[in-house]
């Protein structure tokens, strides 16, 4: 495991959102959704492309509060540009886990 400093974590914007839309992205080439999260009015809507299809559904996943890095270059995946990335963790059976506040709190707010 590689150590980094205090700052280099400190550059990292981890920011709460909220899904307010997704659909399956048809054109990935792994099983993906196209997730469009509101960070709040400073940050706004980013899109992103994420792999958790075995373990959730579009309509299951609007109104979730999500984690997610909004300084990351965007990135081209196939037709879709990703504005963010949404964490998650790896289970057991090699799927993804939302990372998620256990509460819920404002959007945007930034992981301190």
């Amino acid at each position: 495991m590689t150590t980094i400093t205090w700052d280099d974590f400190a550059r990292v914007e981890l920011r709460v959102g909220q899904i307010v839309r997704a659909e399956v992205f048809a054109e990935a080439r792994k099983p993906a959704y196209i997730l469009h999260v509101d960070f709040g009015p400073e940050i706004g809507i980013r899109k992103s492309s994420a792999q958790i299809t075995a373990l959730y559904r579009p309509e299951a996943l609007i109104g979730r509060q999500v984690v997610g890095v909004v300084n990351f270059p965007k990135k081209q995946i196939g037709p879709l540009m990703s504005e963010c990335l949404v964490t998650g963790f790896y289970n057991e059976n090699n799927e993804v886990v939302l990372c998620v506040p256990d509460r819920p709190v404002p959007l945007g707010a930034k992981l301190g």
